[in-house]
């Protein structure tokens, strides 16, 4: 049995991961409760009284552990990361994986010299069960070869909720390494692109002029050998909207074109999971609320197999390397 520990519980997607492992059949060994977002660590104790919290340095030094978890504050992931892989286990880590080229570059290395695996879990396609059968209807030929995404992620801004960190953009990456890494992950995936380039990309501060240095706007230009993509994040969801964001994504096919309401079907049908399929034999809705999310099976059969069915090394470092490359060429737009 895969046996995994949590160590940074500085965003909620950590729950993701253990929702996710513990349905794969893993064990919860348990959890360090350094956090700079107290709400989530009572949130944990509520959750699963019975997962002991625990100092990371004996998580680190045990043996039996197979897989750590991690949700830190994002400048830290990789750092973290590393210390696992060095430690002989294999890293499920939240995105963004890496903030920086450095970073990756030491990931990168850790990973060739350990042999551990480095997986970031993008819960927007991982943990969405209609982008799980978007992909399987791709695959099958549904829409015909795809040729364009366009992705959009739009969040709610929640601001008594964040801490410190949450305005730093060294600390959280930039808003195209923190959310639009989301996007870059499903262009390569759908399109079936092992790498790509930026062609444009921008950033903005709209409504927070207070912050400066924040970035509430982005935007990314994509283009592969097989296809192109746009990608739009934002944190301006309205407060009428009962999510968090009304997260979409459209895949164009040259028979045809997929449409997902991740979260909700604006003054339509109710739930998530909205998958909208159009192509030359119908034009249909689909609930994806059934499907299964096979990520987190993958990945333990990856640990115990030594295998890449979850996802490959190289995809994860590619979107990681277009992500902040976007970042870094992004033009700055909006209050300055």
């Amino acid at each position: 049995m895969l046996r995994f520990a949590v160590v940074g519980i500085d965003h909620g997607h950590t729950f993701d991961h253990v929702k996710g492992l513990l349905a794969a059949g893993g064990e919860f060994v348990g959890y360090c409760p350094q956090t700079t977002v107290p709400a989530i660590r009572e949130m944990f104790e509520k959750t699963y009284p019975d997962a002991p919290q625990i100092d990371r340095e004996k998580i680190f030094a045990d043996p039996s552990i197979d897989v750590i978890c991690i949700a830190a504050i994002p400048r830290d992931r990789a750092g973290l990361a590393i210390r696992a892989m060095k430690a002989g286990k294999d890293v499920m880590t939240d995105k963004p994986g890496v903030t920086t080229f450095a970073q990756l570059e030491e990931v990168k290395r850790t990973v060739a010299e350990t042999g551990r695996i480095f997986s970031i879990c993008f819960s927007e396609r991982h943990c969405v069960r209609s982008a799980v059968k978007a992909g399987k209807l791709v695959k099958d030929g549904a829409i015909g070869k795809v040729i364009q995404t366009l992705g959009m992620g739009p969040h709610r801004l929640q601001l008594p909720t964040r801490p410190d960190w949450f305005f730093d953009p060294e600390a959280f990456g930039g808003i195209i390494v923190d959310i639009a890494s989301h996007q870059v992950d499903q262009f390569l995936f759908y399109t079936g692109s092992t790498t790509g380039e930026v062609v444009a990309s921008s950033v903005g501060n709209f409504g927070m002029p207070e912050k400066p240095d924040f970035q509430d706007f982005g935007e990314v230009l994509l283009r592969s050998d097989k296809a192109s993509g746009y990608v739009r994040v934002d944190w301006f969801t309205p407060e009428a909207l009962p999510t968090w964001g009304d997260g979409r994504l459209t895949i164009l096919g040259t028979e045809g074109y997929i449409e997902l309401r991740k979260y909700i079907d604006i003054a339509g049908r109710p739930g998530k999971d909205h998958l909208f399929l159009v192509n030359g034999k119908e034009m249909t809705h689909i609930d994806c609320s059934g499907e299964k999310l096979d990520y987190f099976d993958a990945f333990a059969a990856d640990v115990r197999d030594r295998s890449e069915t979850a996802m490959t090394q190289n995809h994860v470092y590619e979107v990681c390397r277009l992500s902040i490359e976007a970042q870094t060429k992004a033009a700055r737009i909006g209050t300055r």
